[in-house]
C-alpha cells in the first residue's frame, strides 16, 4: 500500500517539477531530487503514510457496513410425563441487520472524509518535514561558515602575533606584548575548536535523520529583497496551507457525523428467516422475524452531541485560519526585516575589517599600539561573526516562505 501511495506521490511531484524552472531550489539547499528523497526518509512522514493506508482501510469498513449475517441453531430435547417419551427438537435462524436508506450513503461520505483527511495529514507531514529540514541545513551551513569566519580571524591573529615578535626583537614591543598577542592566538584557537565541534553536532544531526548527507554544503547564498508584498505571499501560503484544509475537512466531517446521528435516531431494522422441527419431527416450522429497537433517550443525546460538535469544528476552522494569518505575518515581517538586518550588519562587518587591516598595518609601521590593534581585531570577529548570523536569519526567513509558500522542493502538489 505504501509503496503505491509514494508512486502516486512522486507522479505529482514530477508534474509540480515543471514549476519549478519558475521558482529554482537555491543554490545553497539541497537540490529538489535529494530532499525530496530525504521527506521520503522522514519518521513522521511514513506515520501519515500508515494512517493513510488506515484511513482507506476504514473507509472501506464503511462503505462494506458493520452489519453481517448472523446465523443461530437451537437444540432441545422435550419430554412427555404422560406417555414417558421425549422428541429431540431444533430450531435454525439466518437474521441480519440493514441499513435504511440514507446512513449507507452518509457512511461512505464518511469515509471519503477520513481519507481526504489522512491526505492533507500526509501532506502537512511533508511540509513539516521540509521545515525541520531547512532548520537542521541551515544550521549545519551556519555552524560551517562560522568556524571558517573563526579560521580567517585566527590567521589574522597569527599575523599579529608574528608582527609583534618581529617588533619585540628589535626592541620596539616589550614581552608582554609578544604574551598577550599569543594569548589572544589561543583564545581563537579554542574557539576554532569550539566552531569545530558545532559543526560535527549538527551534521551528526543531519545523518541520524538522513541519508548521503555530502560531507560539506554549497557556498552560502548572498540574500536578496523579498520580492511581493504581505498579501500576495498570504493569499499563496494559504491556498497550500494544509492546517486549514485539515480543519476544513473536519467541519465537514463533523457536519456529516451529524447527520448520521439524526438518522441513526431511526434504528434499523434486523430481518431473519428460521426453520425448524417439532413433535416427533411431524412438525415443521418455517417463518419470518423483524426486530426493530425503541428508539430512547440515549439516541436524542447522541444527535446533540454531534451538533454541538460542528460548532466546535468551526470555531477549530475559524481559529486555525487565523493562526496560519498570524504566523504569515510574522515570517514575511521576518524575512523582511532579516534583509535589512542584513544589510547593516554587512556594511558593519566591511567597516571593521578594513579598521583592523589599517590597524595591523599602523601597529607594524609602529604607529599604533597593541590594544588598538587587539580591539580593533575583536570589533571585527564581533561584527564579522554578527554579520553572518544576520545574513543566515534572513535567507532561513526567506526560505520558509519558500516552503511555506511549496515553491521549492517540489512541494506544490503533494
Amino acid at each position: 500500500m505504501r509503496r503505491w501511495v509514494w508512486i502516486g506521490l512522486l507522479a505529482s511531484w514530477s508534474v509540480a517539477g515543471a514549476r519549478e524552472n519558475e521558482f529554482p531550489t537555491p543554490s545553497d539547499l539541497p537540490a529538489a531530487d535529494l530532499a525530496k528523497r530525504w521527506l521520503q526518509e522522514d519518521s513522521s512522514v511514513q506515520a501519515a503514510l500508515g494512517e493513510l493506508a488506515a484511513a482507506r482501510a476504514a473507509a472501506g469498513m464503511l462503505a462494506a457496513s458493520p452489519n453481517e449475517w448472523t446465523l443461530s441453531y437451537a437444540s432441545q430435547r422435550r419430554k412427555y410425563n404422560a406417555a414417558d417419551s421425549h422428541t429431540n427438537e431444533w430450531t435454525s435462524q439466518l437474521q441480519r441487520t440493514i441499513r435504511i436508506p440514507g446512513k449507507g450513503v452518509l457512511d461512505r461520505k464518511l469515509g471519503t472524509l477520513g481519507v481526504q483527511i489522512a491526505e492533507a495529514e500526509l501532506g502537512d507531514a511533508i511540509h513539516e518535514a521540509a521545515r525541520s529540514l531547512l532548520d537542521l541545513w541551515m544550521d549545519w551551513v551556519e555552524a560551517i561558515n562560522a568556524r571558517s569566519l573563526i579560521g580567517k580571524q585566527l590567521a589574522f591573529a597569527q599575523s599579529n602575533l608574528r608582527a609583534v615578535e618581529v617588533r619585540a626583537r628589535i626592541g620596539d614591543a616589550a614581552r608582554f606584548e609578544v604574551n598577550v598577542a599569543a594569548g589572544d592566538a589561543a583564545d581563537l584557537q579554542r574557539k576554532l575548536a569550539d566552531a569545530t565541534g558545532a559543526v560535527a553536532k549538527t551534521r551528526a544531526r543531519l545523518k541520524l535523520r538522513y541519508s548521503a548527507v555530502p560531507e560539506a554544503p554549497p557556498p552560502l547564498s548572498v540574500p536578496e529583497k523579498i520580492p511581493a508584498t504581505e498579501p500576495v505571499w498570504r493569499e499563496q501560503i494559504l491556498a497550500d496551507a494544509h492546517p486549514v484544509l485539515i480543519a476544513e475537512l473536519q467541519l465537514q466531517q463533523a457536519q456529516k457525523s451529524r447527520d448520521r446521528a439524526r438518522a441513526n435516531r431511526i434504528p434499523d431494522p434486523t430481518f431473519g428467516i428460521f426453520t425448524g422441527s417439532e413433535a416427533f419431527r411431524d412438525e415443521r416450522i418455517v417463518g419470518v422475524s423483524i426486530t426493530v429497537p425503541l428508539p430512547g433517550r440515549y439516541r436524542s443525546q447522541q444527535a446533540a452531541h454531534a451538533s454541538a460538535s460542528v460548532t466546535s469544528a468551526a470555531a477549530a476552522r475559524n481559529r486555525q485560519v487565523q493562526m496560519i494569518e498570524v504566523e504569515i505575518a510574522e515570517a514575511y515581517a521576518d524575512a523582511v526585516s532579516g534583509y535589512d538586518a542584513w544589510q547593516l550588519a554587512m556594511q558593519s562587518a566591511t567597516r571593521a575589517s578594513d579598521n583592523a587591516q589599517l590597524t595591523q598595518r599602523a601597529y607594524t609601521l609602529g604607529e599604533a599600539d597593541l590594544q588598538t590593534l587587539l580591539l580593533a581585531q575583536k570589533q571585527s570577529l564581533t561584527m564579522t561573526q554578527a554579520e553572518l548570523a544576520s545574513r543566515v536569519a534572513a535567507l532561513r526567513a526567506h526560505y520558509r516562505l519558500l516552503v511555506d509558500a511549496h515553491r521549492i522542493w517540489r512541494l506544490s502538489d503533494e
